[in-house]
């Protein structure tokens, strides 16, 4: 007999009850069990009569060993007959056991149910994706200083401008490590420097010494500085200014793009690919938007397991990606002052949102039927293969084809709400118009509260002023009356 309690976050207790024969039967295996282990004088291992070893075997003993043997397939068969599926490993409580029966509680957490919204209808708000002429300036400038030259001048430094200095940091006339460098190349207005550090160093000339004056920020890494007032000792060797060259046919040819000779050809690439990228900007931030939408839509209790599976996944990726680089996650978690737990905190809500969103799109994709085809399947295993430089089989050997199929049902099922949104395009001017619009409702907001706030003092000053007067007219009054008696 069994009984399954669902409890919060989607965990629950699965309830065996044990007793008759089953319980019997059990208790006596388990006796032969370690009977057979048993070594007695006088007797080969395991022989002896069964009268002598029930001295030696308790029935505590039995019933233990019984629950160790058999525990395991009497959860599989309560979790078949409730139609459950673990989600991590069972906790095992004995909360009964002795001649008659055991009862048995496995504590697990299961997939939790998803309350669907309404998933059709949901507005898909696209953006303006319109270059407009500052952006693509913007981005023809920052070609532009890629291929700058440097010069150097002889004048005061500017923003902008390259400073090759000397510089020593002071804690209390004390030299600190790491506060040393000779020949750095300082971009001012970079805000590579700590706060005021660069600004202290426009208008200086080669050749210039000077004491920089600034306080590291309090959240700081380096514990022996955060928020303490420093001296740097600057020399200034070198000034250099950017310069940048002009947007010519040279230039063009200098970018060294496929098709581009001339400079209008430059301006035809730049602009093109602006468009793509605040096109394909513009329709990620509307996915996300949309995706957010349909998870506020739904009502899901994530379990605790499946957040703490996500976050580990996540540390695992950065893992990989840091040692693309030479260093450890441990090393790199050191170098910023953190740690793991740290991690875990920060990583947290991003996760379980993660969670949420593939739990919901299952739902939908098993609601509305949607299996991929095996063509697509095939498709996405060659995709893989091509991005990786891999045989398709090879790639067969390293991802389950069943996760494959899972994750497609999942892309298939945001298509679908995709494909059943309402769309809206923003463009340029309605969004212009409801920004104005916003501020306008603000201002009113905020004269209205003005209004009110000086209304208010008025009648608090009148009623003041009346208290006067009619305390000055009570005090005549007694002063006449006084008179009159005096007469």
């Amino acid at each position: 007999m069994s009984q399954w309690t669902l409890k919060e976050k989607s965990i629950g207790d699965l309830t065996v009850t044990v007793e008759g024969k089953e319980w019997k039967d059990a208790c006596d295996g388990a006796f032969n069990k370690i009977a057979k282990s048993l070594t007695i004088d006088g007797f080969r291992k395991g022989k002896a009569p069964r009268k002598i070893l029930e001295k030696r075997i308790s029935a505590q003993q039995c019933q233990y060993q019984a629950i160790e043997d058999k525990a395991n397939s009497w959860m599989i068969d309560a979790m078949a007959e409730h139609k459950l599926m673990p989600l991590n490993q069972p906790m095992l409580d004995i909360k009964e056991m002795n001649e008659d029966k055991a009862v048995l509680v496995f504590t697990f957490a299961v997939k939790p149910e998803v309350e669907l919204g309404d998933y059709k209808g949901i507005e898909y708000v696209l953006d303006d994706a319109t270059v407009t002429d500052e952006e693509f300036e913007e981005e023809l400038n920052r070609m532009r200083k890629t291929y700058a030259d440097m010069e150097v001048k002889d004048g005061a430094a500017e923003e902008g401008d390259t400073v090759n200095i000397d510089y020593e940091g002071f804690n209390d006339g004390v030299a600190f490590d790491g506060g040393k460098a000779d020949g750095y190349d300082l971009v001012l207005g970079s805000g590579s420097f700590i706060p005021g550090f660069e600004d202290q160093l426009i208008g200086t000339k080669a050749g210039d010494q000077k004491d920089i004056n600034v306080t590291f920020p309090e959240e700081y890494p380096a514990e022996e500085l955060a928020g303490k007032p420093v001296v740097f000792k600057v020399k200034v060797n070198e000034v250099k200014s950017t310069v940048l060259p002009e947007v010519n046919d040279d230039f063009a040819k200098d970018i060294n793009a496929p098709g581009v000779e001339t400079a209008e050809d430059l301006k035809k690439l730049v602009r093109d690919r602006l468009e793509e990228s605040k096109k394909n900007s513009v329709e990620n931030k509307a996915a996300d938007d949309l995706m957010n939408k349909l998870t506020e839509s739904c009502k899901i209790d994530v379990p605790d397991v499946l957040v703490e599976d996500e976050i580990k996944g996540k540390l695992a990726e950065m893992g990989q990606q840091l040692q693309q680089y030479g260093i450890s996650l441990e090393q790199y978690l050191s170098m910023m002052g953190k740690k793991v737990e740290d991690m875990h905190a920060e990583l947290h809500d991003d996760a379980e949102k993660n969670v949420k969103a593939r739990l919901i799109l299952e739902k939908i994709a098993l609601e509305e039927k949607l299996e991929p085809a095996e063509e697509r399947i095939e498709a996405e295993f060659k995709k893989i293969a091509d991005a990786y430089q891999m045989d398709v089989d090879a790639v067969k050997m390293h991802i389950d084809e069943a996760m494959l199929k899972a994750d497609l049902a999942k892309q298939m099922a945001f298509d679908f709400v995709k494909d059943n949104a309402k769309i809206i395009e923003e463009k340029k001017a309605e969004k212009k118009a409801k920004k104005t619009a916003k501020k306008v409702e603000k201002a009113v907001e905020k004269a209205e509260k003005e209004v009110e706030k000086e209304v208010a003092e008025e009648k608090k000053a009148e009623k003041k002023s009346a208290k006067k007067t009619t305390k000055k007219a009570t005090t005549k009054k007694s002063t006449k009356k006084d008179d009159s008696e005096n007469e």
